[in-house]
């Protein structure tokens, strides 16, 4: 089902990484052969990793303040702001709420986190484009991304699947939404629970605390099905989202997908008729950045650009659920900033000797 939102408008994007950038052949310790064929397989020829004590909502603090000062917003016309993450700081409480602390917005902003990974952007798109809409704030503020290269560290693929953790990049992003009349967002979204095991970290949560090998955080991930899903279910949507909005490929200046791999990218992209040069692909400095890595994939692009224009952006995100969603919008390039490099994190000063006192 095809949802609009009318009086809506994107209009900023920031990210956010760490300062230091790791290339993959000298953080791999494999054959020279083993490399070649990761990086011309999944177009990942490096990533940028947190720091040990920097988190998602670390950089997409960073994101945010940049964005908010560069746009000139007044931070009590922020009356939304929801973090999509599957990286949060705590179990408890949510980390907007620390990010609402954190960016000093008024104690009328709602705030909630939402745990969805690689089409987690569209939905949180989606989701802060309707409380803007039916509410009286003028700003909503998206902040979606991952420490993916420290959660999927003991992926295991195949045996041992040291390549899955060459894969993954840590990023935060922040997007800044409008109200604005006569403007609107059109969304189409799909999920299939049934597949939720496609990828899974099945312990460490509440169902299975611990695992029977005494190792509570990893991923594991069905690469064939996965495939599968994102080269068939992706194209579909975007091929359905377009008939239904009456649009082609020629009606949009970029394709940005989320960043799986280059062959899925490359497979979705052929099954839609976009050329190839009209796909957005950051995945080689970045990785697969999980939620962050279709704003990501604009900063990279556009945040640098000396020829301010307006462009329209075709978005597909697509994974984790399993899940898939489409959007398309308008954004001046102007609006789209440079990537930010930090290495600050947050201190929150929690002390549990205090809290037993």
């Amino acid at each position: 089902m095809l949802t609009e939102i009318k009086n809506v408008k994107v209009i900023g994007m920031a990210a956010a990484v760490s300062p230091e950038w790791d290339s993959i052949k000298e953080m791999a310790d494999e054959d020279e052969v083993t490399i070649k064929r990761f990086i011309k397989k999944t177009g990942v020829s490096g990533r940028y990793s947190a720091s040990p004590k920097q988190t998602t909502a670390d950089f997409c603090y960073a994101a945010a303040e940049k964005l908010i000062a560069e746009k000139s917003i007044d931070k009590n016309q922020i009356g939304i702001l929801i973090f999509v993450t599957q990286t949060s700081d705590y179990r408890i409480p949510a980390t907007a709420c620390v990010l609402q602390h954190r960016l000093d917005l008024s104690n009328e902003c709602i705030c909630f986190d939402i745990n969805l990974g690689c089409s987690g952007f569209v939905y949180g798109l989606n989701i802060v484009s309707c409380l803007l809409a039916n509410t009286g704030t003028k700003y909503g503020l998206l902040l979606a991304g991952d420490t993916s290269a420290r959660e999927h560290s003991n992926l295991r693929k195949q045996k041992e699947g040291r390549s899955g953790t060459w894969l993954f990049g840590d990023s935060g992003t922040a997007t800044l939404l409008e109200k604005e009349d006569g403007n609107s967002l059109r969304f189409l979204s799909n999920t299939d629970g049934r597949r939720y095991k496609a990828i899974i970290s099945p312990y460490g949560g509440w169902r299975n605390p611990d695992s029977p090998d005494g190792r509570t955080h990893y991923a594991v991930m069905d690469d064939i099905a996965v495939f599968n899903f994102a080269t068939e279910e992706a194209p579909n949507q975007l091929n359905e989202y377009m008939g239904m909005t009456g649009t082609t490929p020629e009606n949009y200046d970029c394709l940005v997908l989320h960043q799986a791999n280059l062959m899925i990218m490359k497979r979705v992209a052929k099954k839609t008729a976009f050329p190839e040069e009209k796909m957005l692909v950051s995945m080689n400095l970045f990785g697969n950045t999980s939620s962050a890595s279709i704003p990501i994939s604009l900063v990279d692009k556009y945040g640098d650009t000396e020829d301010p224009n307006k462009i329209n952006a075709l978005c597909c995100g697509f994974g984790v659920g399993l899940s898939w969603a489409t959007v398309a919008f308008e954004i001046a390039t102007s609006g789209i900033l440079p990537l930010v490099h930090t290495d600050e994190y947050f201190k929150d000063g929690y002390n549990l000797d205090d809290q037993v006192k």
